[in-house]
């Protein structure tokens, strides 16, 4: 079975699956990998067990990953929640469809969803499988360390910073050690190991033998063992040290210092995608701080931008390939870009303080005031001119310090009433719509926004729309829209979601108006704890939807409800609440500010008195109840040991179903059930006298003429009871008997006759006297069925029980080891089954060669 060589094999993969770390945003996918290895270890030794040739043992593994998979991620829909039905293969299909999807969707880490979970330990348990065959199966340790590097390059395809030194070097360890075990396992095989002395030592007497066992006769292996530990600890410093200490090999330069590329070429910008993680930030539980800052800003300091999305795919908002380059680097005392469009409007310069904590990870994008005009900062980032996002290619803000100047624009209502045409780029790359956009949309766009005049009153038209007239509510349990039907059913139906939904359909519902308009993502303004000091909290994350007005720029809108109903610290900007008078009618109603004494006026206006958070409302009821770990669960941890023990219950199963099964079929027929007939004449035939056989009388049933059939069924020749065949039951209590020492390990000795097999086993086990008899009742019944015409005469009943006190004779006789093999695992059974295999294999090798040599035949006829 190589047992060590299977757990090495495991841990080998284990350990190589450490390397896809950065591909996920928590752990869980590696307890998803471990039940798959663990299901496949399982699979592999059950196939060793049964000796079954390499394709069927590559067959176990793939069945026992897919039970796993089944078990783990279907069990719902499966029969017993184990045995696969097509219900549960069409779940495990769809969850590898939305995995592949999210695979695709998002960037590196991705979340955890169920598919992603699915596909994590698919994939772990199908290296699993190659490992198991190349270098347990096959003896192929080193082939096996493919499969495993197969692991590492994923994270390095995708990620520019690939694996860290600590995965690579356990993974390299571990394939290391699979090595050793199978060197350890090949060198074992050649037999005892031939010993010399390493020493001088004094012989007693001439011609004296040293004791066996002397330590002077081992062979001295320390030095070539120590070498070899050298040499491979030797090995895996230099694949770690050497990639990080050459130029140009690593993307962060020498140990990860310098770097960046000070050349003036090109790169492109892969990060997270910016919407993944919103949901998760709201419906934290701790609420964690995120960052503080210090501002000048007299009053609101305004949002922390993170992110502008300006693509919109007709499923889902996302921002356009960023092309960076070293000219992009922020440097001393240099300017950033103008902001677009801002002109005309006046702006305040704002000055901002900012500290990130060190427990946030992976931010590589800078959350700012905009439009930030100058950043100091350490380390390397860089600006993208057009949205005017900070970002950098190897660092994360996490414990830095920053400072950012920013011009916060103050547009007033008649100036974004006013505004201009629009420049030619900003409408090509702002108003594009998908065609698959629905109908239902463009209708709904138009109808809100019927009578306006200008672009900025419709603006105005759809945030009131979405926070006081179309019977919105704010809800974190709204899943985040992946479909333009999911869109068209936030607008048209459900109406409840959080600030995804609010800012992605206002955006949308804009450029199809013709307003050019993105999607913005960061942090609204939190609490201010101390005066012109604020503090950011995870469920302060939002997003909301910027437009393009000219001689203004990009102002900032709000349609998610705030106060203690929507999110609690959101604002919406006071020029978004103005009083436009267009000549009358309905319009001047539709832009008027509303009443701050009205019960709506809650939802838009900003809330009165200290400016504090506000979560206490729909937000934390229902983040409460959300979950988007989608970590492995301790119930699939278990669903995976469970699926091993069922599998190695399957041998113990067969074990018992063909004791069963062999002392059924000899169990005799009901009471009274009639046999057929025998040597029944008819009516009218005279019966002829046969001659007796010597020593026996002639049956008068077989001397009487005419004599008639009994209708009743009492005659013993013409209809009766049969009772269990006597020679059956003797082999089939000897067959037992077979097994049953096969499975406790005793020797069996297929050439000896039944009365040698007892005398030996008797012999061996030295057996007390009724174990003893009943042994000899069982060869001496097996032997007169084979060899004597007088039929046995020990009832079936007699030896069934004999064979079960023969039995707990063996297992009183053999160690306790040997006992629960021969009831979980018992080697008859695996015999059995390897045979049938077998047997099955060649039929249908045999098929398989008949099926093409047809045409051969059909041509020469």
């Amino acid at each position: 079975m190589r047992v060590r060589m299977t757990v090495m094999a495991g841990l080998a993969t284990l350990a190589g699956s450490l390397g896809l770390y950065p591909l996920f945003e928590n752990a869980g996918w590696f307890w998803a990998g471990f039940g798959a290895v663990l299901a496949v270890s399982g699979g592999g030794l059950l196939a060793r067990r049964l000796r079954m040739p390499a394709p069927i043992g590559l067959l176990f593994g793939l069945a026992a990953l897919l039970l796993y998979l089944n078990l783990a991620f279907a069990g719902g829909e499966a029969w017993l929640g184990v045995v696969p039905s097509p219900e549960s293969l069409r779940r495990l299909g769809e969850l590898a469809d939305e995995g592949w999807r999210a695979a695709n969707r998002y960037a590196a880490p991705v979340p955890l969803v169920p598919g992603i979970s699915m596909l994590a330990a698919a994939g772990i348990g199908l290296v699993a499988v190659l490992v198991d065959l190349l270098a347990v199966r096959l003896r192929r340790a080193a082939p096996a360390g493919l499969p495993l590097l197969a692991m590492y390059s994923v994270p390095a395809a995708i990620r520019e910073d690939g694996v860290g030194w600590l995965a690579f070097g356990v993974g390299a360890f571990a394939f290391l050690a699979l090595l050793m075990a199978d060197a350890r396992e090949q060198v074992g095989g050649w037999g005892r190991t031939v010993t010399t002395r390493r020493r001088p030592r004094e012989v007693p007497l001439a011609g004296s033998q040293p004791p066996p066992g002397d330590p002077a006769d081992r062979p001295d292996s320390s030095a070539l063992a120590s070498s070899g530990r050298r040499i491979a600890a030797g090995t895996v410093a230099v694949a770690v040290l050497l990639p990080a200490a050459v130029p140009g090999l690593h993307p962060r330069g020498v140990f990860g210092v310098g770097g960046g590329g000070s050349g003036r070429g090109t790169q492109t910008v892969t990060t997270p995608d910016p919407l993944v993680s919103l949901k998760r930030e709201l419906t934290r539980l701790d609420d964690s701080t995120v960052l503080t800052y210090r501002s000048d800003a007299p009053e609101s300091p305004g949002y922390l931008r993170l992110y502008a999305l300006d693509r919109f795919d007709g499923d889902r908002w996302t921002y356009s390939p960023l092309k960076s380059s070293a000219r992009d680097r922020l440097s001393g005392d240099r300017a950033l870009p103008a902001p677009p469009g801002l002109t005309v409007a006046p702006s305040r310069e704002v000055t901002t303080e900012v500290r990130v904590r060190p427990e946030v990870r992976n931010m590589t994008f800078l959350p700012v005031p905009y439009a930030p005009a100058k950043v100091s900062i350490k380390g390397d980032w860089r600006v993208h001119g057009p949205s005017l996002m900070i970002y950098s290619l190897r660092d994360s803000a996490g414990g830095r310090s920053y400072t950012v100047k920013s011009l916060l624009p103050q547009p007033t209502p008649g100036q974004l009433a006013g505004a201009g045409p629009y420049p030619p780029e900003i409408v090509a790359r702002y108003t594009a719509v998908p065609k698959n956009v629905p109908p239902q949309v463009r209708k709904l766009a138009a109808d809100v926004t019927a009578g306006s005049a200008t672009a900025f009153t419709q603006a105005v038209r759809l945030q009131r729309w979405f926070t006081m007239s179309g019977g919105f509510s704010y809800d974190l349990t709204a899943p985040a829209p992946q479909h333009g039907s999911e869109l068209v059913d936030f607008l048209l139906h459900s109406k409840r979601g959080y600030c995804e939904q609010f800012a992605a359909a206002m955006a949308l519902m804009a450029r199809i108006l013709g307003i050019p308009s993105r999607v913005a993502m960061g942090y609204t303004p939190g609490s201010e704890e101390k005066p012109g000091e604020w503090v950011v909290r995870s469920r302060d994350a939002h997003a909301w939807p910027e437009l393009y007005f000219e001689g203004s720029g990009w102002v900032r809108f709000e349609p998610t409800p705030s106060g203690a109903a929507g999110q609690g610290t959101a604002l919406a900007p006071a020029y978004s609440q103005p009083e436009v008078s267009t000549g009358g009618g309905p319009e001047d109603e539709a832009t008027r500010a509303p009443d701050p004494s009205s019960p709506d006026a809650g939802s838009t206006a900003a809330p009165a008195g200290p400016r504090h958070r506000n979560d206490e409302g729909a937000g934390d009821a229902t983040g409460a109840q959300e979950d988007d770990g989608s970590g492995f669960s301790t119930a699939r941890w278990l669903a995976g040991v469970l699926l091993v023990l069922l599998l190695t219950a399957v041998p113990m199963t067969l074990r018992i179903l063909t004791r069963w099964r062999r002392w059924a079929a000899l169990a005799p027929p009901p009471t009274g059930t009639p046999m057929p007939a025998r040597r029944t004449p008819a009516p009218d035939q005279a019966w002829k006298v046969k001659p007796a056989r010597r020593g026996r009388e002639p049956d008068p049933a077989e001397t009487s003429p005419g004599r008639e059939p009994d209708p009743a069924g009492t005659s013993r020749l013409a209809l009766g009871t049969r009772g269990p065949d006597p020679a059956g039951v003797a082999h089939a209590a000897w067959q037992e008997m077979r097994e049953d020492t096969l499975d406790y390990g005793l020797e069996w000795r297929a050439s000896d006759s039944p009365r040698a097999t007892a005398r030996r086993l008797g012999e061996l086990l030295e057996l007390d006297a009724p174990s003893l008899q009943a042994l000899n009742r069982i060869a001496r019944a097996e032997e007169l069925a084979r060899y004597s015409r007088t039929r046995p005469a020990e009832p079936a009943e007699q030896l069934r029980a004999d064979v079960r006190t023969v039995r707990e004779a063996f297992a009183a006789s053999v160690g306790r080891r040997t006992r629960w093999r021969a009831r979980l695992l018992p080697p008859s059974t695996m015999a059995q089954t390897r045979t049938a295999l077998r047997t099955a294999t060649n039929r249908a090798l045999d098929v398989t060669a008949r099926v093409n040599d047809l045409p051969s035949r059909l041509r020469r006829r």
